[in-house]
């Protein structure tokens, strides 16, 4: 069994908390991430981040920062 490249697992982790949060996932034409939610901003990411552990976590930051920006402005 082959195992899979941390940044794919890194990525994984932020799709699991998105489409759990109501996110929905697209990829680019460039091959980034893009995540949307009505009402919130839309938020990019890369499939393939230099730094996986920080880029997951950055990543998720910045859904729960749209989020808490969108629910501010109602």
């Amino acid at each position: 069994m082959a195992s899979q490249p941390r940044s794919t697992k890194g990525i994984e982790k932020v799709i699991r908390y998105a489409t759990s949060h109501d996110w929905q996932v697209s990829r680019t034409r460039g091959g980034h991430i893009r995540l949307t939610k009505p009402g919130c901003a839309t938020v990019f990411t890369s499939c393939t981040p230099s730094d996986s552990q920080r880029a997951t976590l950055n990543a998720i930051s910045q859904l729960r920062r749209a989020e808490r920006d969108a629910q501010e402005l109602h």
